[in-house]
């Protein structure tokens, strides 16, 4: 525990990812001594050992190249043996990586662990039990080294969503306030898009400031996102089916296609090279034309005012009274013989800043105190989790459209983000895909395994005799592959998940004695999550589902969407299957708002309760909004540390 010494930094903050390194720098910058404790590795001074990693890997997922799943049982990254990791779920997923469902080789403790959820409540229609799908890393950079680099706004009606339509909350921040703070993070990020581009889009307030442009042109957009604007051109769809449950909005919204304001460079910038159009921005960019955060964490260390300490995992916010006194943490060194050991250090500070993901702060909070928590007169802490549930669908055109090349999107349909049927169901925005079905069914490579062992995992091998798979090879092989991956595309829908209070995240203890039911290498409990939808987002996935075959139809496209796959991540809406993902935006946990009572932290992040600790990040977030929230958090990431910077003062 700390021991009460004078403080050795101004600042210490735990995370260096997004919000850990841009407080980081721009503290560093106004002279601030800062540490930064990170959980994860050293970032490297190059990336070709992540991209081996990547290359070699079987299943090409968002953590493939990172050292976590790289070397598991005796590497660097996880020298006590058995370190469950936040990449990894006890899935079917986890499954195709060889990690297998045991809930030792999964960080996440699920409430329901085989997926298998409750049947709707009868008063509430919410689905409980359901798998939370999303991983996360502890890296050095955060879980945005593998971000795609969507860097788009949110609405207007996304943060007065209560006031607007009677749903979620509002969230403590006016529109114009965030709008400036967009602009500082646009910049940091090097944002290339365009604001004439996004201008049509003012029909679901989108609005910039007078004279406002983005730092860069935009990126081109692709041969696929041409097709399919073309071929929605025309399209009406209604804001709700005719039978939604509570009301409908029978308004016909235009479909149009808008051009994503990217995190990736369209010419040189920042001392980063221009985007050269590979097709694996998640997981990683082989060249960093794209922005992560060790980008921002190097320009806080040329500062000479922030120091990282690596591999050095936060467990106990040590609180005195009303203030925070020191953080302990465990850091793992060899003794005399060369046996690793965990040994716990503390550090003090005049100001600690919790940055380590929105599950991770959460942790840490209820951690603390002798797992008694911290920070939590509001009773909301680890409450409100929510993602970005996501509805894949697929379809194959009648020519071709090039996919498999440019980054992974360049262009979705926002038209649908906002209207009066948010008063009846969830909003979505649908983002298209470059990349074929590789999302969808694994392609490349499912559909050429399909033809050379007649098999038919994709649907797509059902010409032979009787409708039944055929075996190809040579040209025949060749020519058949050609003509079918030169017309995959995909659409994936991302929906406004209702903010629940029984969405959660704990600690997996024993609730009599306090002992861990499962710990991590360092013995420290791993963090149980209670996921599940209401009524409200499930009438989106219905509502996407029909949206998304409206547009196939429309472009003549032939449809393969399962809308049910027999794994993990299905559920039962008014008698349809679905199969949602995961799409890693985790948000809720702490909530800011202006009540102590019915939040954790203020609109700065800082918290209700300990005047002198700020919790920030996505675990923020009131509501997970329609837009991806990398922008927003680090948008609020400047406002936190212009508050703390004048605390100091």
């Amino acid at each position: 525990m700390s021991n009460g010494a004078s403080p050795q930094y101004d600042v210490v903050i735990v995370g260096a990812g997004v919000s850990g390194n841009l407080i980081a720098k721009q503290l560093g910058v106004a002279g601030k001594k800062v540490l930064i404790l990170e959980a994860g590795l050293a970032v490297p001074d190059s990336r070709e050992e992540y991209m081996n990693n990547f290359y070699l890997a079987l299943a090409k997922t968002p953590e493939s190249p990172y050292p976590a799943l790289a070397g598991r049982k005796g590497s660097q990254a996880n020298p006590a043996g058995e370190l469950p990791d936040p990449a990894t779920l006890p899935t079917p997923r986890a499954t195709v990586l060889g990690l297998g469902q045991a809930p030792n080789k999964s960080y996440l403790v699920q409430a329901q662990p085989t997926g298998q959820n409750a049947p709707p409540d009868p008063k509430t229609g919410e689905i409980r039990g359901l798998q939370f799908s999303s991983t996360y890393e502890r890296n050095g950079g955060g879980t945005s080294w593998h971000w795609l680099g969507t860097s788009l706004r949110e609405l207007e009606n996304d943060i007065q969503l209560y006031t607007k339509y009677g749903h979620g909350v509002d969230w403590p921040l006016t529109y114009t306030e965030l709008q400036s703070l967009w602009a500082l993070a646009e910049k940091e990020i090097g944002v290339a898009a365009s604001v004439v581009q996004q201008e049509p889009l003012d029909v679901v307030g989108l609005e910039y400031p007078p004279g406002y442009q983005y730092p860069m042109g935009p990126i081109p957009t692709s041969i696929v996102d041409q097709t399919v604007s073309g071929g929605v051109s025309g399209l009406q769809v209604p804001g709700t089916l005719p039978d939604t449950p509570g009301g409908s909005d029978p308004t016909m919204y235009d479909v149009f296609v808008t051009p994503t304001p990217a995190g990736r460079n369209s010419e040189p910038y920042d001392d980063r090279r221009v985007c050269a159009g590979n097709t694996n921005c998640i997981p990683i960019c082989p060249i960093q034309a794209k922005w992560d955060p060790t980008v921002t964490l190097g320009k806080a260390l040329d500062t000479g005012n922030v120091t990282v300490s690596y591999q050095s995992v936060a467990y106990n916010v040590d609180v005195r009274g009303q203030s925070v006194t020191g953080i302990d943490y465990y850091v793992w060194s060899r003794d005399d013989q060369g046996n690793l050991q965990k040994v716990s250090k503390s550090v003090t500070a005049k100001i600690y800043v919790l940055a380590c993901h929105a599950i991770e702060n959460a942790k840490l909070l209820l951690l603390s105190n002798n797992q008694k928590g911290i920070a939590n007169t509001s009773d909301q802490v680890g409450r409100n989790l929510m993602d970005h549930p996501l509805y894949l669908s697929w379809a194959l055109t009648d020519q071709p459209i090039w996919g498999y090349r440019g980054p992974l999107a360049t262009a979705g349909i926002e038209s649908l983000r906002d209207g009066e049927f948010r008063k009846y169901r969830a909003s979505f925005r649908m983002e298209i895909g470059n990349e074929g079905w590789n999302f969808a069914v694994g392609d490349p490579y499912t559909t050429a395994r399909d033809f050379i062992t007649g098999t038919n995992d994709s649907n797509l091998n059902d010409g032979g005799p009787n409708g039944k798979p055929v075996r190809l090879g040579g040209t025949a092989l060749a020519l058949k592959l050609n003509n079918l991956l030169t017309r995959q595309f995909r659409i994936a829908c991302m929906f406004d998940q209702s903010p629940l209070a029984d969405n959660r995240v704990t600690l997996d203890v024993d609730p009599n004695t306090g002992k861990p039911n499962h710990t991590d290498g360092l013995g420290i409990p791993r963090p149980k999550v209670e996921y599940g939808m209401d009524p409200y987002t499930m009438e989106g996935f219905r509502m996407a589902a029909f949206v998304c075959s409206a547009i196939y139809k429309q472009m003549g496209a032939t449809e393969f969407t399962r809308t049910s796959v027999g794994a993990t991540g299905d559920f039962t809406y008014r008698g349809q299957n679905y199969h949602y993902y995961g799409a890693g935006h985790v948000v809720g946990t702490h909530r800011m708002g202006n009540d102590p009572y019915t939040s954790v932290v203020d609109a700065s992040q800082r918290s209700h309760d300990l005047p002198n600790m700020w919790v920030v990040g996505s675990g923020s977030f009131p509501t997970v909004c329609t837009a991806n929230p990398t922008l927003t958090l680090m948008a609020l990431a400047f406002k936190s540390a212009d508050s703390i910077i004048a605390a100091l003062k």
